[in-house]
């Protein structure tokens, strides 16, 4: 025998053995780990689902803040306006009022 048969007869057998203990997967096997996976993916959901919620509720809670918030803001503009009149009504009132 040639070196180069020497070389492909162990190479060929290594294929051969390898394509014939591969085998293909059972129906039950593949309906097996498809079960796992989508208990796996319904989980998920679930949580996602629970997250999603949760989140949106806070963006609602969030944006009702945000508009007490600008509420409050247009008072304290409009109490610090109505402070600044009083001052300059006092100020005005002092410098009316003869010193003794």
């Amino acid at each position: 025998m040639s070196p180069s048969v020497k070389k492909i007869v162990p190479l060929s057998l290594v294929l051969v053995g390898a394509l014939g203990l591969g085998g293909c997967a059972t129906k039950g096997f593949v309906r097996e780990q498809v079960a796992t996976v989508n208990q796996r993916v319904d989980a998920l959901d679930s949580k996602l689902q629970q997250t999603d919620a949760t989140a949106q509720q806070a963006l609602g809670e969030a944006r009702s803040a945000s508009g007490l918030a600008q509420q409050n803001g247009q008072r304290l503009d409009q109490l610090g306006a109505r402070v600044d009149g009083v001052e300059q009504r006092m100020a005005e009132a002092q410098r009316k009022r003869p010193r003794n």
